[in-house]
């Protein structure tokens, strides 16, 4: 994994993360601090549509955190997919609707990673994956 420069753009004085791991059906969700450059597995939200946005609402409501990370998957060789395309996109939606930084973070093999440290919610756990990666990368 690896972050994208142009998409990094996070001032120092965020200090509090929400990260997705973007899904089609579901959306995994951590929670995590620059302080302790850890994250926590949330409940992964298994909406679509404006219900997800709903949903993610509440979660930001709840956690107040100062950005957002989301995961972009893209084939073992960097090439992009249809996959990464919607994770782009939901990245931007979540700009605009909820007016927070965005960081979006290359998520390849996050899943794989989850699976085989024996997660019983891949989806959350890659998006702990994802936020701790990203977390590694601002120090």
């Amino acid at each position: 994994m690896s972050i994208d420069p142009q998409n990094a753009t996070v001032p120092s004085s965020c200090a509090t993360f929400l990260a997705f791991d973007f899904g089609t059906k579901r959306t995994g969700v951590a929670y995590g601090t620059r302080m302790l450059g850890t994250a926590q597995p949330q409940s992964t939200i298994q909406l679509q549509g404006d219900a997800r946005f709903a949903e993610i609402g509440k979660r930001i409501a709840e956690w107040q955190p100062d950005a957002i990370v989301v995961g972009v998957p893209f084939h073992p060789d960097g090439a992009p997919h249809e996959n990464t395309a919607r994770a782009q996109k939901f990245a931007r939606q979540l700009r605009g609707r909820f007016g927070l930084p965005v960081a979006e973070v290359d998520e390849r093999y996050s899943t794989t990673e989850a699976l085989a440290g024996g997660a019983r919610d891949a989806d959350a756990a890659s998006a702990c994956i994802i936020l701790e990666q990203f977390l590694r990368s601002l120090t």
